[in-house]
């Protein structure tokens, strides 16, 4: 820790944690009322995109999706319009929020790991919207594709709440997000002497395995589907491996 923020008491920690929340969530205020007064764009050409035949995605992939929402609930539309504009109002403001958070730790880190560690947190908001972009391009519409054409009856119709598919939708897109920041969290590991190249490649099978059955929850369709959604989780392991510096001499001899 610095001598900087050696020297702050811990009531002066807490006033710097309540500062870096309020303006967090401010900003994730803003954002969200700023989505909210664009219901038609939001809902018409990006959160309901999918839903429609004509989806740029499905003409790639070669899918025949068409589905219709219904609404059960009168007061449905209204919430689900408000879950949306938090979520999204989260979703742009995630730079800002990853530099507060930066902002936070910094004091506490040694000025040769503020250069790493301030790379991964400029990263780390590329790997969120990445994520994002392969849950809603690919993972969405996968899933759609395959929940729509499963029938365990032909006399059941399959007949689409609005809340149901915001849930695929929602969780979906920011279960992606979430993951794609492993890298950023397997540098910062690496950084603090937890985690090492050596011990990236003696548990690659295992990843492999771990990959397989994440890929399975957050998309459980068909085998196909799991691996169009394992390939980038995969892709990411490989990227961390490479990023990873290897285990330090006297580690090994500690280890040892």
């Amino acid at each position: 820790m610095t001598q900087e923020a050696g020297e702050m008491s811990f009531w002066d920690h807490l006033e710097v944690l309540r500062g870096t929340l309020f303006r967090s969530l401010l900003a994730i205020t803003i954002f969200s009322v700023f989505v909210f007064c664009f219901k038609k764009f939001v809902f018409d050409d990006v959160v309901l995109a999918p839903t429609r035949s004509d989806f740029w995605v499905y003409k790639l992939l070669n899918m025949d999706v068409k589905m219709s929402l219904v609404n059960l609930d009168i007061s449905a539309q209204f919430f689900v319009h408000l879950k949306v504009a938090f979520q999204l109002g989260f979703i742009l403001s995630f730079p800002f929020v990853i530099w507060e958070i930066w902002k936070f730790i910094a004091p506490a880190l040694y000025q040769n790991e503020k250069k790493t560690i301030r790379g991964v947190f400029l990263a780390a908001s590329f790997l969120f919207y990445l994520g994002l972009y392969v849950g809603y391009v690919l993972i969405v519409p996968i899933s759609l594709n395959f929940f729509l054409g499963y029938k365990i009856s032909e006399a059941v119709v399959n007949t689409i709440s609005l809340n149901s598919y915001i849930s695929l939708f929602t969780s979906t897109i920011l279960a992606f997000g979430i993951v794609f920041e492993f890298p950023a969290v397997v540098v910062i590991l690496n950084k603090l002497g937890l985690v090492y190249k050596d011990t990236m490649n003696k548990y690659r099978r295992h990843a492999i395995v771990a990959i397989l059955c994440i890929a399975a929850i957050i998309t459980p369709a068909d085998p196909f589907s799991m691996i169009i959604a394992a390939a980038p989780l995969l892709l990411l392991y490989e990227a961390s491996v490479l990023f990873c510096k290897p285990r330090p001499a006297e580690a090994e001899e500690d280890a040892e």
